[in-house]
């Protein structure tokens, strides 16, 4: 009696742990085990994250000065952490309902919202990503077209060939490592700027604000904030384990937090010599290009940074478009494959500006209406249709909060979307 008793208390021990993986990711011919790390989804997290957003960070935040535009900074990065979280919970329902892993935003809306949702998430999610990669293939061109002296049309395929190969050919632990190695490039390059420019750092350039400019900063933030599209293919890699996921956005977001504060500091605190900065419409990237010592660390810098951006954008896109045919993820199927590279990079090659003035209504319309209003409205849809208590235990919630809090978080990327359609549309003044 007294043993079974003690196992009793084992097995209930056992119930009371947190849930960990939902499955195991196997190889298809050798069935071995292969787990996704923490530190390859950290990775991969923060080198979405830093990407061609950051290089444009310091030209929309010089307006408002540097306290009002790190205040938006980190309230985008904090949204972003939320509005992640989001996905992760919802995903991970959906992986538990359907019994597969790779479930992409276009079977979440499907889930959720019916057809509707779907033709509407599916059409704002390939907008949003061929328009970002036709600009990471554009911008990954012209300084490939700089250091080889080739035409940027040709860079940018050979870009992309280059890229495009290694993310199509390499197995997840291999692009895990090519990813990681490239984060600490960029990290690298990175901390090589800011020596440089915190050696001709003024803090009197800090003292500038205008808290009246900080709406117009906001859509770019939230766009240098973006990697809500690799959060499927972050489940799906770690096996459901919501605590591993939880530290992989929460790590994997802080690192460009950190980065994005220090950069915004050291650019719009750099001393130009014979030239007043505060007031005057300066390139930040441009001055300090004048600057030899630091002109390689910034074409490193940049390259890396659109490189790890441009990967993980693939990966999502691949992942949405094999879920929409219907296809198996993770198969390097060459159909969709294709058809997330080959439109982008033709963009890029013939109309390399097409869509440079696009990005603002991206980041507006792309990323505050996709991984903004969505993410909460389906949030609260699977919370609703989940409301008995043992599907509460069933289904944990990646962020507490209710009915409330998800109205907030919907509602103010709403206010941003509304507002900056006024500013665009003439009704309002910038």
């Amino acid at each position: 009696e007294q043993e079974e008793e003690e196992e009793e208390v084992v097995v209930v021990g056992r119930k009371d742990q947190e849930q960990q993986r939902l499955f195991s990711n196997l190889d298809a011919e050798t069935l071995e085990h292969r787990p996704g790390s923490v530190v390859g989804s950290i990775s991969l997290v923060a080198g979405t994250t830093v990407g061609a957003g950051i290089l444009a960070l310091p030209a929309v935040t010089e307006a408002a000065g540097y306290a009002p535009s790190s205040a938006v900074i980190v309230g985008c990065w904090a949204y972003s952490c939320v509005t992640g979280l989001l996905l992760a919970e919802v995903n991970l329902r959906l992986m538990c309902e359907l019994g597969r892993g790779g479930v992409s935003m276009l079977s979440m809306a499907n889930s959720t919202f019916g057809a509707p949702g779907r033709y509407t998430a599916g059409a704002t999610y390939v907008f949003l990503h061929y328009a970002l990669l036709v600009a990471y293939l554009a911008r990954g061109g012209e300084l490939v077209a700089q250091m080889a002296e080739v035409s940027p049309g040709l860079a940018s395929v050979a870009f992309c060939g280059l890229l495009g190969t290694t993310v199509y050919v390499a197995d997840s632990a291999s692009l895990d490592r090519v990813n990681t190695a490239l984060v600490f490039g960029v990290v690298a390059s990175f901390f090589g700027i800011l020596l440089v420019a915190f050696a001709n750092f003024d803090p009197h350039n800090l003292a500038h604000s205008d808290a009246s400019a900080v709406a117009s900063c906001v859509p770019v933030v939230a766009l240098s904030f973006v990697y809500h599209n690799i959060v499927p293919t972050i489940c799906s890699s770690l096996e459901g384990d919501r605590r591993k996921i939880a530290v992989s956005i929460a790590a994997g977001t802080s690192i460009p937090l950190v980065m994005f504060l220090l950069w915004n500091a050291a650019i719009l605190g750099y001393s130009l010599d014979g030239a007043e900065q505060v007031g005057e419409a300066v390139d930040p990237l441009r001055a300090l290009q004048e600057d030899p010592g630091v002109g390689s660390y910034i074409t490193a810098f940049s390259l890396l940074a659109v490189a790890t951006s441009f990967i993980g954008f693939v990966l999502g896109l691949v992942d949405f478009l094999s879920d929409a045919l219907g296809l198996p993820t993770n198969s390097k199927n060459a159909v969709p494959f294709s058809l997330a590279l080959l439109p982008p990079t033709a963009f890029a090659v013939v109309y390399p500006d097409a869509f440079l003035s696009a990005l603002e209504y991206a980041g507006t319309y792309g990323v505050l209406a996709l991984f903004g209003v969505l993410p909460a409205a389906m949030a609260w849809r699977t919370r609703s249709e989940g409301s008995s208590e043992g599907d509460k235990r069933n289904f944990g919630r990646m962020v507490p909060g209710g009915t409330a809090f998800l109205a907030l978080v919907g509602g103010s990327s709403l206010v941003v979307i509304i507002q900056q359609t006024l500013i665009n549309l003439g009704a309002t003044q910038q």
